[in-house]
């Protein structure tokens, strides 16, 4: 068995993938394969399009609907904006998409154009204060290329998505705060610090 959703007050989130292009230190999938506990996120397949709407059932219960699960999201794209513009076809219901900000670099593409009208919301992981601590802490499959690749995702989201957002994990141990605020400030985008899971993981 597998949830390919879960629900947090009144926001849903969707489970797409395992797969993601980081492997961080403080990822929780790494610790457990059940979300706090109770939601079974290590997927056994990659849901479909049909399997995923029928999880969420009717969108418009939702004040927000997030693609943020096990994996990175952004990985499955055409399922992101296959579903995503069923979600708005049915109301108003906020997208979001959590995100470690690869995707151009995983496609090779702009792919930001192609959610616009279809995401309200992207958070993007940033997770350092430059591409040292960052190699050291999220180990990318795309080495030295990827946080310059998080940056630009920033700068180029902001075209196209109403909300952007940079966030760290607070983990002041590894990551110096108050320098990556300064990024996302540089960056004119808001910041926030996730919670670390095991302090308390709330997605």
């Amino acid at each position: 068995m597998q949830d390919i959703s879960y629900r947090l007050d009144n926001h849903l989130y969707l489970n797409l993938t395992n797969r993601c292009t980081n492997a961080c230190v403080f990822c929780v999938r790494y610790k457990a394969r059940e979300f706090q506990g109770k939601y079974r996120l290590w997927l056994e397949s990659e849901p479909t399009f049909e399997e995923i709407m029928k999880a969420i059932n009717d969108p418009c219960q939702y004040t927000e609907i997030v693609f943020c699960g096990y994996g990175e999201p952004l990985i499955r794209l055409e399922t992101v904006k296959q579903v995503a513009a069923a979600i708005k076809k049915a109301g108003p219901t906020r997208v979001r998409v959590d995100t470690n900000g690869h995707a151009n670099l995983f496609y090779d593409r702009n792919i930001l154009p192609e959610l616009k009208g279809l995401v309200d919301f992207v958070s993007v992981s940033l997770n350092a204060q430059n591409s040292e601590v960052y190699d050291s802490i999220c180990n990318s499959f795309f080495g030295r290329a990827a946080y310059a690749a998080v940056i630009d995702f920033i700068k180029e989201a902001k075209k196209y998505i109403p909300l952007v957002e940079a966030t760290v994990v607070g983990l002041p141990q590894m990551i110096n705060i108050d320098e990556a605020k300064k990024i996302a400030d540089e960056l004119g985008v808001p910041f926030r610090v996730r919670p670390y899971y095991e302090d308390e993981y709330v997605g």
